[in-house]
């Protein structure tokens, strides 16, 4: 019996993010030659919100990143592509028969899967967080060819496997969710205008939001809740709280310093774009800047989290050092804010 092959020429990178990473390479393969902090800042993967009273593995709920999808969806509309989002397939049996086409067309597809069932991913990786992407790219008998931007080297995952990881129970369930890009993209595209959309909406997102658990705001709820846990929670579970915000910040999400990076380094593209535009390349510098102290909070934070903290590293330190950060990162979007296009 002949075993069904279809491979699509499609070229496999690391990322720094697997939403942003996902978008870039799917850009790449169809014609557009874009970084993926270019993809990251267009489309809005900067955000952040602190939801005490919803509780996710047992913890707050924060999120470093914006709604799945969020990435792809804003940046294709921004720079007006061409794209197709599919949210919700209630049929396991009707998602993939659909991946199938896509894949005899040609098209590589973007998924939203769970990681916890992820048969490639090593067991530390592992968590019931649904927010992850990865794109598929080619199908051989049984087995789907996969390339997840959080490894160096495309991976390969089994039919009910991939069905499995795409229809993971839980919190932001990805419900079979896939995505694409229509067709080649052959006009050139001016990504100015996309970049301003991109500023634009970010910084509303964390500064103009009314909601006081969202953007800066949340930020400063967390640092000011931070400083209670403990003597509210008893140090146990102040522990495990400070953990959850650590592996939002530093493992899943790339949250923390790893997404200033990756937005510094968008402010800069854009900067150089715009003809060496010295308020965006200043932003640029002072988000770097911001970043390496999210490093400095994660880092103050394991220590505590292991029993290895110095005095001068409690709980009181760690909403200090958060509530500056949120100082720091509120004069960027202001910045930002005020720069004439």
């Amino acid at each position: 019996m002949e075993t069904t092959k279809t491979i699509i020429n499609y070229t496999h990178r690391q990322a720094g993010h697997c939403e942003s990473g996902a978008t870039s390479n799917l850009f790449k393969f169809n014609g557009l030659e874009i970084s993926e902090p270019m993809a990251f800042g267009i489309g809005n993967g900067l955000y952040f919100s602190y939801i005490p009273f919803l509780k996710i593995q047992f913890a707050p709920m924060i999120s470093f990143r914006n709604l799945p999808n969020t990435v792809f969806r804003r940046s294709t509309s921004y720079m007006g592509i061409e794209a197709t989002v599919v949210k919700k397939i209630k049929d396991p049996k009707e998602a993939m028969e659909m991946l199938d086409r896509n894949l005899a067309q040609g098209i590589p597809t973007g998924c939203q899967v769970g990681v916890f069932q992820l048969t490639f991913f090593p067991p530390e990786y592992r968590m019931h967080y649904n927010m992850h992407n990865l794109v598929v790219f080619g199908k051989e008998g049984n087995m789907y060819h996969v390339s997840d931007t959080v490894l160096e080297f495309p991976q390969l995952i089994t039919y009910d496997d991939l069905v499995r990881v795409r229809y993971a129970k839980g919190a932001f369930a990805p419900q079979g969710k896939m995505y694409w890009i229509n067709h080649a993209i052959e006009n050139p595209v001016d990504l100015k205008p996309a970049i301003i959309l991109g500023i634009k909406k970010t910084v509303y997102e964390m500064i103009g939001i009314p909601f006081p658990l969202i953007g800066v705001k949340g930020l400063r709820w967390m640092a000011r809740d931070i400083r209670k846990w403990p003597k509210k929670h008893g140090n146990d579970t102040a522990s495990f709280y400070l953990g959850q915000i650590l592996r939002m910040a530093e493992d899943f999400g790339t949250g923390g310093a790893g997404f200033r990076y990756i937005y510094g380094a968008f402010l800069k593209e854009a900067g150089e774009l715009f003809g060496g535009h010295q308020e965006l390349l200043e932003a640029s510098d002072m988000m770097g800047k911001t970043a390496n102290k999210w490093r400095e909070f994660t880092y103050m934070g394991a220590r505590n989290c292991k029993n290895r903290a110095k005095p001068e590293e409690d709980y009181g330190t760690l909403s200090e050092k958060l509530l500056e950060i949120a100082n720091d990162e509120e004069k960027v979007y202001q910045k930002l804010k005020k720069i004439k296009f």
